[in-house]
């Protein structure tokens, strides 16, 4: 389990059940809501899942999302 104070709502983190990252958006006790830094659903984990996500993975994660977007936007 994550410092308390790592996770907090804005802050990104990992939940290691699921191998996948997101943006804090809410938390209410031992759940949090997450939203994916990339295309998908919100999803809830339990605090104990989660980690915060490095610098070097929340750069790589917006880069690659912003890479998608420039190469949508390219195609259209």
């Amino acid at each position: 389990m994550a410092n308390d104070e790592t996770l907090t709502v804005g802050n990104t983190a990992y939940d290691e059940r699921i191998s996948r990252m997101g943006e804090i958006i809410d938390m209410l006790g031992e759940l949090v809501q997450l939203r994916p830094i990339e295309t998908g659903r919100i999803w809830v984990a339990q605090r104990s899942d989660l980690r915060p996500a490095t610098a070097a993975e929340s750069l790589s994660a917006r880069a690659a999302t912003a890479n998608t977007s420039h190469r949508i936007r390219e195609a259209m």
